[in-house]
C-alpha cells in the first residue's frame, strides 16, 4: 500500500485567475510554474498541482521529460486537512475574500466539511481528517 499521497492535481482553463485564487486567498506557497501550462504550490506533506489541460494534454517533445498527457474535462475536486478550529478561520476568510460557501456540514460519522468552488468551478474542501478515521 502507497505511504501517503504525494502530489494532487486540479485542472484550469483560466490558470493565472485560478493560480491567483489559491495564492491570495488560500496563502499557498508558489514554488514553480510554466506560464500558461502550470503553476505548483508547497503543501505541507506534498505538493498541489494545478495544471491548463489544453497544455498537459499535448504529448511531450523529443528529448522532454517522458510525461504522458493528461487533462481531465469537468470540474474536479480537492479536500485540505483542517482542524475544527481553523475550519472556523477558514470560513470567516473566505467569506471576507466574497468566496460563497457551497456547503457546510457535519458528517454522520464526525467531523465538518466546508465547501466552495474556485475560479475554475473545481470544488474545494476543508475537513477535519476524523471524516476518515484519522
Amino acid at each position: 500500500m502507497p505511504a501517503r499521497i504525494l502530489e494532487t492535481a486540479i485542472y484550469a482553463d483560466n490558470l493565472a485567475e485560478t493560480a491567483a485564487f489559491y495564492e491570495e486567498v488560500l496563502g499557498l506557497e508558489r514554488f514553480a510554474g510554466v506560464e500558461g501550462r502550470h503553476v505548483f504550490f508547497r503543501v505541507e506533506g506534498g505538493v498541489f498541482l494545478i495544471f491548463r489541460p489544453a497544455a498537459t494534454r499535448v504529448p511531450p517533445t523529443a528529448g522532454a521529460l517522458p510525461v504522458p498527457p493528461h487533462g481531465p474535462e469537468g470540474q474536479g475536486h480537492v479536500c485540505f486537512a483542517a482542524s475544527a478550529a481553523e475550519i472556523e478561520r477558514w470560513r470567516a476568510r473566505l467569506d471576507a475574500a466574497g468566496v460563497a460557501i457551497e456547503s457546510d456540514f457535519e458528517w454522520p460519522q464526525g467531523g465538518r466539511s466546508i465547501y466552495f468552488r474556485d475560479p475554475a468551478g473545481n470544488s474545494v474542501e476543508f475537513a477535519e481528517p476524523r471524516i476518515w478515521g484519522l
